[in-house]
């Protein structure tokens, strides 16, 4: 029998029967994280180097300024993701969530590269842009992390108040640093490094500039350490309640009860939008077991994603039937609106 002849469900259950044992799941976490290590540098983000300049900052002063610490995590957030074994509770997860994410999209699009993560973010605005009826004023944007979304929510919308929530008070304090100048330090070293001619089999390394730092706008995002599905926020207090690469890192009943915290906040005719990966992709479809071993070690709930209907799911939730967008080869941008 060929792996292409294993039926998906089958192929699957094989594959979870790998990851439920420890060695095994530890080993392709290890080979999932080297992976992404060596695509970043192969396209010219110094992961070590990157990574290094923000450790040997002070970050407790931004953690204290963002964490609520008395704030209860849900059982499904204390655990592994991303091959961090502190899940999103550390500052190893946070300081690497940038140039993870530019290695994770630089092969969506031929020869993207470094810009893949921004030409990602960009499809989805472009969405946004063609279906709300009006501009949004003021945006949440949950599952923020390191602040990309926010930023990158903020520069489509400059005269919005946008909001990022994150469960993780580490991501949080990236974020907050980023906004306020961190971003522009990242891109001086970058420069630098392009200024040196880095090479490699002698062909000199694209460096891209920061393709997410934040424009001149009348407001600065506003960070809140809350979980998604409980904020904590007044009513019908924002227009665009956005969730950028969230849904898939959720069991179905966090999803769930998102989508239902989500319409509480929205304003009556206030729009839900959601970028994610597409189920349908054949990407997905033909991805090798091997490499869907890889992304499975890292990503706990991603058979509840794949799994769930969550277009059905937000119409049930009080919600218009959703648009669906295929926005990249392997990813989605679902929009619907508050009834």
């Amino acid at each position: 029998m060929t792996a292409s002849s294993v039926s998906p469900h089958l192929a699957s259950r094989l594959i979870n029967g790998i990851l439920a044992i420890k060695p095994l799941a530890n080993l392709a976490k290890r080979q999932a994280r080297q992976m992404m290590i060596k695509r970043a540098e192969s396209i010219g983000i110094y992961w070590t180097n990157e990574v290094d300049a923000l450790r040997a900052r002070a970050w407790e002063p931004d953690l204290a300024q963002v964490q609520k610490p008395d704030l209860n995590y849900p059982d499904y957030y204390v655990t592994s993701f991303h091959a961090y074994e502190e899940g999103n509770l550390g500052w190893q997860p946070a300081l690497e969530v940038e140039v993870a994410a530019y290695a994770a999209h630089a092969r969506i699009w031929k020869d993207a590269g470094a810009k893949g993560d921004a030409q990602l973010r960009q499809s989805y605005h472009d969405v946004l842009k063609a279906q709300l009826p009006k501009t949004p004023t003021t945006i949440l944007d949950i599952g923020c992390s390191v602040g990309m979304s926010t930023f990158a929510l903020q520069n489509a919308f400059p005269n919005a108040q946008v909001t990022g929530l994150d469960l993780s008070p580490y991501f949080l304090a990236v974020a907050k640093y980023r906004g306020e100048g961190g971003r522009q330090e990242a891109q001086g070293r970058r420069q630098k490094a392009e200024e040196s001619q880095l090479t490699t089999n002698n062909q000199q390394l694209t460096v891209p500039s920061s393709p997410h730092a934040p424009i001149p706008t009348p407001h600065s995002p506003i960070w809140l350490h809350a979980a998604a599905e409980s904020t904590g926020l007044p009513d019908a207090s924002f227009d665009l309640v956005s969730a950028c690469l969230l849904f898939h890192e959720l069991p179905q009943s966090a999803a769930i009860a998102i989508i239902r915290e989500a319409r509480r906040l929205l304003r009556p005719g206030g729009h839900l939008a959601i970028m994610d990966m597409n189920p349908k992709s054949e990407i997905f479809a033909k991805m090798p077991p091997y490499v869907k071993t890889l992304l499975k070690s890292t990503e706990p709930y991603l058979d509840e994603y794949f799994s769930l209907d969550l277009e059905e799911t937000i119409a049930a939730a009080g919600f218009t039937q959703p648009t669906v967008t295929f926005n990249s080869p392997r990813h989605r941008s679902i929009v619907a609106q508050r009834q």
